[in-house]
């Protein structure tokens, strides 16, 4: 009985990607898993053809082969066999792996042993002076770097890391108990899939040493609390020879003495003598670029009204223009007065016709006619 063409067994073309031909497969995969389908014979063996059909496709080497050769390509040791350890021309274990790794938060490691190195992160305070017009600013960070001695390899001079005899360079090893693959780091590497026989002095074996280093850190004009700025290959060094991580720099702005931020808005308290609020008059307030503005207050102000000044506030991190300004007025009742200073407000008081507080007078009416 001749096998079915693995292409149609996906239900795929035979141009199909990476991305679109593990989609399919898994869905298969699902579909007719024994686990979703106890007891039926015919689901188990369509699994096990969907499955065999994914790990051929998947490894562009068989798949080349497959696509010119066909079926006899894996059959009678032809140019696409697989060799030790595979059932039916296929590695059951992997399709386990790739049928239920990322579902258990499994990351297989690399043949070799490297390994990404961690990111790090740096918490950084600037002033809101620095946020405003921005500024480039140095650090000192612990990391870790690539060991000059071996060049990142882990092992002394004049000696290579050997690949594990255990689990051949995979970094783990499986033990099948029936229906189901069972896979544990390998105890010989530490999951590293190479030995180092002969380790280098400088790193321990690591690939890597401690070392502090020396940044220039760019900050934008208009960060703001909780921005991070991202340093790619910043971080930490790989192991035995992988990629740096990243480092992140999470921004703090520390307390301003006269401005608190909303977004792209400044907003400031401005205190004023209750002569100024009565007759007007103008007063000058400080910016957030260092300079000075003037501001008018007609007569009558009222405690806690508000002024707008437009283009005043702080800039947006990716453009879009600038905010504002936000005054608030605080009237200050005057404190510690002279004996003429308190006739002449009693005798302000006394003569007052007409109505010079209409928020309170009118207040006060409704509670006497509230009383009454």
């Amino acid at each position: 009985m001749s096998k079915a063409d693995y292409y149609d067994l996906l239900g795929v073309e035979r141009g199909v990607d990476d991305a679109a031909l593990k989609s399919a497969y898994r869905k298969l995969a699902k579909q007719y898993h024994p686990d979703r389908n106890p007891g039926d014979a015919t689901a188990e063996a369509k699994f096990k053809e969907v499955s065999e059909a994914y790990d051929v496709l998947k490894d562009p080497q068989r798949r080349a082969a497959y696509d010119r050769f066909g079926h006899a390509a894996f059959e009678g040791g032809g140019p696409g066999a697989r060799h030790g350890g595979g059932q039916g021309g296929f590695d059951f274990a992997d399709v386990f792996d790739d049928l239920f790794g990322e579902f258990m938060g499994q990351r297989r490691g690399g043949r070799g042993g490297a390994a990404r190195g961690s990111d790090l992160r740096y918490n950084m305070e600037i002033s809101l002076e620095d946020a405003y017009h921005g500024t480039t600013s140095e650090i000192r960070i612990p990391s870790t770097a690539s060991c000059e001695e071996c060049d990142g390899s882990g092992a002394a001079a004049g000696s290579q890391p050997t690949t594990c005899s255990t689990c051949q360079g995979i970094g783990k090893v499986r033990a099948q108990q029936g229906f189901f693959t069972i896979e544990r780091t390998c105890p010989t590497c530490g999951g590293r899939g190479r030995v180092i026989e002969k380790p280098c002095r400088a790193c321990g074996g690591q690939g890597r040493v401690q070392r502090e280093k020396t940044l220039s850190v760019k900050i934008p004009a208009g960060v703001d609390e909780g921005n991070r700025i991202r340093l790619t290959g910043e971080g930490e060094a790989g192991l035995l020879g992988g990629p740096p991580g990243d480092l992140y720099i999470f921004i703090s702005i520390a307390r301003h003495p006269f401005f608190k931020r909303d977004e792209d808005n400044l907003y400031c308290k401005v205190p004023i003598e209750m002569t100024a609020a009565a007759l007007g008059g103008t007063i000058e307030v400080p910016t957030i670029d260092g300079g000075r503005a003037s501001v008018t207050i007609p007569e009558g102000t009222q405690n806690g009204r508000q002024f707008r000044l437009r283009g005043k506030g702080m800039p947006a991190v990716r453009g879009g223009g600038i905010g504002d300004l936000i005054l608030q007025v605080n009237v200050e009742v005057p404190v510690k007065l002279t004996r003429r200073q308190k006739e002449l407000l009693r005798e302000f008081g006394e003569a007052g016709q007409g109505s010079h507080s209409p928020e309170s007078e009118g207040f006060f009416s409704r509670v006497k006619d509230l009383f009454n």
